[in-house]
């Protein structure tokens, strides 16, 4: 699809600046501590030495890099995460863009993967999904399922219902087999906002994929380490998420027709 080249810079842009706040999200909302802090204040800030970060060094990528990675004040490096996520999250934006044009469809993109992004990144180095990632994106998801009119919100309202049900009883019933805690409730609030964007058959397939992606990794580490390990199953389910997001239609398609064959 073509698209104006404007559009193409803009969007990137647009990822690159919020990629940036992700990442204020990534490190304040969860923490070794387990504590949450205001994404607001105090402003960026150095983690080494505490000096607060001029506007100029906190321009996505290009501050980084003009600086060679160091804080301009104690000269201790700066971690790549920075840098790395700002420039995922801008090249999901412009991809968004090239693959739907300028719709509703390609801002529902970006805004599910910014989000899936954080709930992937922040699970990973902390086996927690913080609510402000799940609330704020069920609202957004289902805001944006307005412009799809009546049965577009319903069927997200039930997407959402069906994702947060459908987790909530995979946990109960775990919890019964193996007599301790099998979900978490952050992945039980995160496939409600997912169900918010993919609707009650994305949710389905998504819990399969996630499952899937799962057990590629885990079965591995359990055979090689001989014990339990936690696994970060939020960032199963957000790979799941957004291959349903885009291959969704398709291969629920493919499904039908393949048992209307059979």
């Amino acid at each position: 699809m073509a698209v104006d080249p404007i559009l193409v810079v803009a969007a990137g842009l647009w990822g690159l600046c919020l990629g940036s706040f992700l990442n204020v999200c990534i490190l304040r909302l969860a923490n070794e501590d387990k504590k949450q802090r205001s994404l607001f204040h105090p402003p960026s800030t150095c983690p080494r030495c505490g000096r607060r970060i001029a506007w100029r060094d906190n321009i996505p990528i290009v501050s980084w890099l003009v600086l060679r990675g160091r804080c301009r004040s104690c000269g201790k490096p700066i971690s790549m995460q920075y840098p790395i996520i700002e420039a995922v999250v801008g090249v999901l934006w412009i991809a968004a863009l090239l693959a739907y044009g300028p719709t509703v469809r390609f801002l529902t993109a970006g805004v599910l993967g910014t989000i899936l992004l954080g709930i992937a990144v922040t699970d990973a180095r902390h086996y927690l999904i913080p609510d402000e990632y799940n609330w704020t994106g069920l609202v957004l998801g289902l805001g944006l399922s307005l412009t799809a009119g009546v049965p577009g919100f319903i069927d997200k309202v039930l997407g959402a219902a069906a994702g947060f049900a459908l987790l909530y009883a995979v946990g109960m019933v775990g919890g019964w087999v193996f007599k301790e805690e099998a979900m978490g409730g952050g992945d039980i609030k995160m496939m409600a906002m997912v169900g918010a964007f993919v609707g009650w058959k994305g949710v389905l397939l998504t819990v399969f994929a996630g499952s899937v992606f799962g057990s590629l990794v885990y079965v591995p580490l359990l055979l090689l380490h001989r014990r339990k390990r936690h696994v970060p199953f939020g960032v199963f389910l957000a790979m799941g998420a957004a291959v349903v997001f885009v291959f969704g239609a398709t291969i629920i398609d493919w499904y039908v027709r393949f048992l209307r064959a059979g």
